[in-house]
């Protein structure tokens, strides 16, 4: 059977070859860039309710464009959610269900009640990823940032269809940490005290440059706001003086079991990562703006999956995600919530707002169909186009679904998976497959559990999972024989 991979480059290079017009049509087809910020929570912009941080690049992205408020992603954590944008399927289906190398929990871990398949450690080169459907288009294609989706080289971003990589390899997190020298072998060290949010924007702005002329897609993906907490030494001052003024009412963390939970976003640090992160936000529009070539491109901003709230120390919680419950790790609002910004002048209605579920599975089509170009729904089988909300149009309503059958380690979350369907979302808990019921329009805390006073939208909902997880053939975790009590 010929390689889906090979199936699509072969009909396109075919397409090319016959077509006349084709680089007039290249031509006109719109840039892309796509801003992913990591682990950055959905309370931790100006937009969406942040009094601490400050953020007035990315919030007058958010007047120039359309804001999504009920934007997901497609895991709770790192790895899953990033290989499911590149490839539009849902992290259960690729068996990517865990950040890579995850915490392993298939052996003897006495404190958990479950053990976890194997998973896999990369975005396999037989996916078909976004970026080698636009590069095949005639895109010029360029990465920077974190990849974090492939423990061996062969699985880097320069194999899955971007001509350049610029700092995309296998950690998670800066291997050391902000400032150069960054101990990172795609990424050469800059000058003493550069800060490597700033060096990912320049490499962008350095390549938009070189490529103004032919479309190109640029995936800026930052490793801020990720831990270790190191911001520049000038704004950390400046969020220290601005805490004396901040009027947190109760307690900063409150506690249930071993697991701490932030209520209070006062970590200068952090706000100063934050506002780097909008300041080069700002740097690149900017730059569009001076090579008049803004009108013409699309500019996606989103998160990898929920803000870092909980953990079983105080000491290093980045953020807190409230009103939304919990954080990274976890399937509660907090974990998968993110805030999401589309902008096209002229195209998408500037100060728009869709509260339709949308995740991260659906980017890869609808970029295809934004360029013009043909939808690969075999690929892309667990995304749709959001095409028609950008125009302001209805889409049929569907379920979304989410599948995490780890422990999310000091975080404190626990094997579980989840749909939403409408205004309701379920979350089952596979250790003894409870489930909670939450109205999440009218109760975006998930404070109220809905499951005993409507069994029949629950067992709906919980049918719609099990039979979802049987269409991906999703690994469940299974009895740990080793669990001690």
């Amino acid at each position: 059977m010929m390689n889906l991979k090979f199936f699509a480059v072969y009909i396109i290079s075919c397409v090319l070859a016959v077509s006349g017009c084709v680089n007039v049509e290249q031509k006109d087809r719109p840039n892309i860039i796509f801003i992913l910020v990591d682990d950055l929570g959905w309370s931790d912009l100006g937009y969406t309710g942040s009094t601490f941080y400050e953020t007035p690049n990315i919030d007058r992205l958010a007047s120039e464009g359309m804001v999504f408020t009920d934007a997901y992603a497609a895991c709770p954590v790192c790895s899953p959610s990033r290989a499911a944008i590149m490839s539009g399927k849902y992290p259960a289906r690729l068996n990517l269900t865990d950040y890579i190398p995850g915490n392993r929990h298939w052996g003897p871990h006495k404190d958990q009640k479950l053990a976890s398949h194997p998973f896999k450690l990369q975005l396999d080169l037989e996916e078909y990823s976004i970026a080698e459907a636009l590069k095949d288009a005639g895109y010029k294609t360029m990465f920077a940032g974190k990849w974090h989706a492939g423990e061996e080289e062969e699985y880097y971003p320069q194999h899955q269809g971007f001509d350049i990589n610029i700092g995309g390899n296998k950690t998670g997190h800066p291997a050391g940490g902000y400032f150069s020298p960054y101990k990172n072998p795609q990424l050469t060290d800059g000058y003493e005290g550069e800060y490597l949010t700033d060096r990912l924007a320049d490499e962008v702005i350095n390549f938009m440059k070189q490529n103004k002329e032919d479309p190109f897609f640029a995936y800026l993906s930052f490793y801020t706001v990720h831990l270790p907490m190191q911001g520049k030494p000038a704004k950390v001052k400046k969020y220290q003086e601005k805490l004396a003024s901040m009027n947190y009412a109760g307690e900063e963390f409150s506690k249930e079991g071993k697991t701490w939970y932030k209520k209070h976003q006062n970590r200068p640090h952090y706000a100063a990562m934050v506002e780097s992160m909008d300041e080069n936000v700002g740097r690149v529009l900017q730059s569009l703006k001076e090579m008049g070539i803004d009108k013409n491109t699309i500019v996606v901003f989103t998160s990898d999956n929920g803000g870092m709230a909980t953990s079983n120390q105080t000491g290093n919680i980045p953020t807190s995600n409230l009103p939304l419950r919990a954080g990274k790790g976890y399937l509660y609002e907090g974990g998968i919530r993110e805030p999401l910004i589309i902008r096209w002048p002229g195209k998408v209605k500037a100060g728009s707002v869709c509260s339709i579920p949308v995740t991260g599975t659906d980017y890869y089509p609808t970029l295809l169909d934004l360029a013009g170009l043909e939808l690969l729904p075999n690929q892309h089988q667990d995304g749709i186009s959001i095409k028609p909300l950008l125009e302001e149009k209805q889409i049929e309503e569907r379920p979304v679904f989410w599948h995490y059958p780890h422990y999310s380690g000091g975080l404190g979350g626990r094997p579980s998976g989840a749909v939403r369907l409408g205004d309701y979302k379920l979350i089952e808990f596979y250790e003894d497959t409870q489930v909670e019921l939450y109205d999440v329009k009218n109760d975006i805390s998930e404070k109220n559990d809905l499951s005993e006073k409507y069994p029949n939208k629950t067992k709906e909902l919980k049918a719609l999972l099990y039979s979802w997880r049987k269409e991906v053939n999703a690994q469940m975790p299974f009895e740990n024989t080793h669990y001690q009590k």
